[in-house]
């Protein structure tokens, strides 16, 4: 079992497996990065100074009413944290969309290797065996009938 183990890991498919995860975490922390720090600030500037991370619902006001997700989630208040959710759907799209155009890209690579080979436009006359227009009727070289 060990010895399969092994060729299991070694080959190229779960090296590569391996390869896109840990590249995909490391993408996935420089988008949330990008989400949080450098697009969604602006944003909440254009929408009247709003910090998306710290929107939210309270649900259970029977405490009191937290100034933030994070007293909410201190003090044990029930909260709808929304803006974080928007975040979140921010992320996705962004992961989303590079992984659309990492697959077209490949897609567009793969297809050029396996572009098929050109209509042939010549026939070689059955008699002479000279190169002929495929659409010819009568041969050019020989004059034969086709």
């Amino acid at each position: 079992m060990w010895k399969e183990f092994k060729a299991f890991i070694a080959r190229g498919n779960v090296m590569d497996l391996a390869v896109a995860v840990i590249i995909g975490a490391a993408f996935g922390k420089i988008v949330t990065s990008l989400v949080d720090g450098v697009l969604m600030p602006p944003i909440g500037m254009l929408l009247g100074k709003v910090d998306f991370s710290n929107l939210f619902i309270v649900l259970d006001s029977a405490k009191g009413i937290p100034a933030s997700v994070a007293d909410a989630k201190a003090q044990g208040i029930p909260v709808l944290a929304y803006g974080a959710f928007i975040n979140d759907i921010v992320n996705f799209l962004i992961v989303a969309f590079a992984v659309f155009m990492v697959v077209r890209t490949a897609n567009r690579l793969k297809s050029k290797e396996e572009a098929p080979a050109a209509e042939p436009t010549t026939k070689d006359c059955p008699y002479c065996l000279s190169a002929i227009p495929i659409k010819a009727t009568k041969c050019s070289h020989c004059t034969a009938d086709l």
